[in-house]
């Protein structure tokens, strides 16, 4: 049986909190594993790396479940 990917985590349970630095000032942005991009005050905007997997995973909606997997493929079309 698929035991899920670890990287997963944050989208499936509850949001976790991460930080990066912007490319362009240098600020800390601070994006939530449930958010698909982060707009910083200079107005880069940051994307979250980690829901990238829903779009190439052939295991995503089963890795994630039927609701988060529609719901982070509608933000990451958006996003295109």
């Amino acid at each position: 049986m698929y035991g899920g990917c670890p990287g997963a985590a944050g989208i499936k349970g509850a949001p976790t909190l991460k930080e990066k630095a912007c490319p362009e000032c240098g600020r800390v942005i601070e994006i939530f594993s449930a958010d698909a991009q982060v707009a910083c005050e200079c107005g880069f905007i940051a994307y979250n790396d980690a829901l990238s997997c829903v779009n190439w995973c052939k295991y995503a909606r089963e890795c994630v479940g039927d609701e988060a997997y529609e719901k982070l493929r509608l933000r990451t079309q958006a996003l295109a």
